[in-house]
């Protein structure tokens, strides 16, 4: 976790975004539930338009050391941009030196701003090729946490199969554990 400006906490923000039904909510979700689970305070604060599947869906996540003051995040860390529009929207706010993981698949563009690592993951084709196109959110959680490594991977893998579990999804478990290990190469390959 990076040293947040100010108070000298650990504090780590990240902003999950995309289309609604692209899984924006249960990725931030599943980073929040293995923070918790590695000793971290978390906030998971949701954000969505009244039409949920087609429409815009995001989420706040924040990792810490210490009490967290509020879960709303001027300048994350880290951003996963699902879409174009939430790229546009949420590239600016990321904080100097932070990350940004794009979905290359929908999103046609670089990221702009020179100051911030840009991690293009193919989200949609690693998924379409795991023969399920939903697990494309687990592809990008995977690649966030070889970009910034604020949890574990095996912690993730654990906080997924958890939170599938409680919504009676034990069946794809195995799938999505396979899409945060393909994000999490695919985001190794291109850090180095």
């Amino acid at each position: 976790m990076s040293e947040k400006k100010g108070d000298g906490a650990m504090e780590f923000g990240v902003i999950f975004a995309g289309f609604g039904g692209q899984g924006i909510l249960l990725a931030g979700k599943i980073l929040a539930r293995a923070g918790m689970e590695q000793g971290l305070e978390v906030t998971w604060l949701p954000s969505y338009g009244p039409e949920m599947r087609g429409g815009t869906a995001n989420c706040t996540v924040v990792l810490s050391r210490r009490m967290i003051g509020s879960p709303i995040v001027d300048a994350p860390q880290a951003l996963v941009a699902l879409n174009l529009p939430s790229l546009d929207r949420f590239e600016p706010q990321v904080a100097p030196q932070g990350a940004i993981v794009f979905n290359s698949s929908l999103i046609r563009r670089g990221v702009e701003r020179p100051d911030v690592v840009g991690v293009a993951v193919p989200a949609n084709d690693i998924a379409q090729e795991l023969g399920n196109p939903r697990v494309l959110n687990m592809v990008a959680l995977g690649a966030l946490l070889a970009a910034c490594r604020v949890v574990p991977l095996e912690a993730a893998m654990e906080a997924m199969a958890h939170e599938l579990g409680e919504r009676g999804r034990q069946g794809l478990v195995e799938i999505n554990r396979r899409a945060l290990e393909l994000g999490f190469e695919e985001a190794q390959k291109q850090l180095g």
